[in-house]
């Protein structure tokens, strides 16, 4: 006998899925993570794209100068055939000329301006470079007490905080206005940390002073630091710039852009600079005097408006080599003018690089397209294998390097320098054919981090007559380096092999670490 059916009053006793509300703590944990997720997303997308900062992303008109008003210098490290060190340095000399001439102001742009060596079995530092430049800042402003003196640099000297540095001190005491720059102004190119950064650790100890716990990542010897100042230090941004500008004591400006550090840890590096005179540095100490601004910065350096020239667009007239021209770019400006140059290269024209770092996507695919295009294409790398005593993996160098010599089916050549310990920190691509050289140099690493407009970077571009004394002088410079041609037994470059990694999984690493900020590079 059939069960009789369910009547409208009596329920079907059937099994149905019944929904239970989650508990209370776990529905708002769930709150809770979604509006971090979210508050996350929108952090990263303003931070990553936000408006860059008064005094950046500079690109001038070219402007003509004498061409005796340029000149270019070279510090090189080596070593002889029985491994003794070679070191010819001049950088830092000039530098310090500029400082004793001054009489009434001085601006003054380090990244690196401390005696920190790095790991225990660093280089022996070749000078004191931070002291040197200390004391010379703080003789001539004792000498001329009406100077003017600006001295911005980067938080990573104090260890953002962790450790106070006592250069910084001592400038400060002799009437130095001393700025340190903040950061927090630029684009976050470390996304996916700095927006969790901003939302969750910025506001807990936000000077990074305290009893530290934790190595100080600078010198094994020096004092511990605080959580909070490695927590800033893993954004991975900095004001990378490298430069000095003063008055030349007759009215005028001189100054030196170049990618050297007056750092004790940094002194052998081999490096390179241009000193210029004239007024086509106005642009450049216009954008320092800005940088100290939104650090900052309320004091006031009473500087006339130095008189440009007409604007020289037309490079015609440096063929005969009395005169060059000069631009001053900044940041990603820094990237724009080189693809632009890379690009516009044709068959007969040449393109040489000599780089501390090469990495960025846009540069690695106009260098590829040139030697395609039957331009020759020759770089000189670090091996990426030493960093204040610490060894290092070969990112980005060695991927980057043999990716540029399958892709280009061997039409580009790499040799490595030959490092000792110290790096090989140049930073400068030449782009030249039959009659005129054009190069840019400064503080530019080619990788995202540093012309993709989240550092603060500083060059110079200059155009000239390649049978000029400049020309000369850098093309020189260059085939020394590629071809080893000091003799006695010196030998600056190896060969590709010599550091050849076509391993994918470095290169996927490096992809990886390039595109997400994730690297100090």
């Amino acid at each position: 006998m059939s069960a009789p059916s369910p009547t409208p009053e009596e329920p079907a006793l059937i099994d149905a899925p019944v929904k239970v509300a989650p508990p209370p703590r776990r529905r708002w944990g769930r709150i809770f993570w979604l509006t971090f997720l979210a508050l996350w997303a929108v952090t990263s997308v303003w931070q990553t794209n936000k408006p860059l900062p008064p005094g950046t992303h500079v690109k001038t008109e070219w402007h003509a100068l004498p061409a005796a008003d340029v000149s270019f210098i070279a510090d090189i490290t080596t070593a002889d055939a029985y491994g003794r060190a070679v070191m010819s340095q001049a950088i830092f000399d000039q530098v310090l000329s500029i400082v004793r001439g001054a009489e009434r102001f001085l601006v003054i742009d380090y990244f690196l301006f401390n005696p920190h060596r790095g790991a225990a079995g660093a280089t022996t530092p070749a000078r004191a470079l931070s002291s040197e430049l200390r004391d010379a800042i703080i003789e001539r402003k004792q000498q001329q007490p009406d100077l003017r003196v600006l001295f911005i640099t980067d938080p990573i000297n104090d260890v953002y905080g962790g450790d106070p540095s006592e250069d910084l001190e001592k400038l400060r005491a002799a009437g130095i206005d001393v700025v340190v720059t903040d950061l927090d102004k630029l684009r976050d190119s470390n996304f996916i940390y700095s927006s969790f950064w901003r939302i969750a650790l910025r506001w807990w100890n936000r000077d990074g002073r305290g009893d530290g716990w934790l190595p100080n990542p600078l010198d094994e010897s020096s004092q511990d630091v605080t959580f909070a100042s490695l927590a800033r230090l893993a954004n991975f941004k900095a004001n990378h710039r490298k430069v000095i500008i003063g008055d030349d004591g007759h009215g005028g400006l001189t100054g030196i852009v170049a990618s050297a550090n007056p750092h004790d840890g940094s002194s052998a590096h081999s490096n390179v600079a241009a000193r210029i005179n004239g007024p086509a540095l106005g642009p450049l100490l216009a954008s320092e005097m800005e940088v100290a601004r939104f650090s900052g910065w309320q004091g006031v350096i009473a500087v006339e408006p130095p008189r440009q020239g007409p604007p020289a667009n037309d490079s015609t007239a440096l063929v005969g080599g009395q005169i060059a021209r000069m631009q001053v770019l900044t940041e990603g400006a820094i990237r724009d003018a080189i693809v632009e140059r890379i690009d516009s290269a044709v068959r007969g024209e040449s393109v040489d690089i000599a780089m501390f770092y090469i990495s960025d996507r846009r540069v690695i695919d106009a260098l590829v397209a040139a030697a395609g295009r039957g331009v020759s294409v020759r770089l000189i790398l670090d091996p990426n294998k030493d960093a204040f005593g610490h060894e290092k993996n070969g990112i980005p160098n060695r991927p980057v390097a043999s990716e540029l010599l399958a892709a280009s089916d061997g039409a580009i050549h790499v040799r490595w320098y030959r490092t000792h310990g110290e790096q090989f920190h140049t930073k400068m691509v030449m782009i030249y054919g039959p009659d005129r050289v054009w190069m840019s140099l400064g503080s530019a690493n080619l990788t995202r981090r540093n012309i993709g407009d989240y550092n603060l970077e500083a060059n110079v571009a200059i155009e000239t007559a390649r049978s000029s004394p400049l020309g000369t002088q850098v093309l020189n410079y260059f085939e020394t380096l590629w071809g080893n041609r000091a003799g006695l037994g010196i030998e600056y470059t190896a060969d590709f092999g010599v550091y050849a990694d076509p391993t994918q999984a470095n290169y996927w690493l490096y992809r990886v670490m390039e595109s997400t900020g994730l690297s100090t590079f």
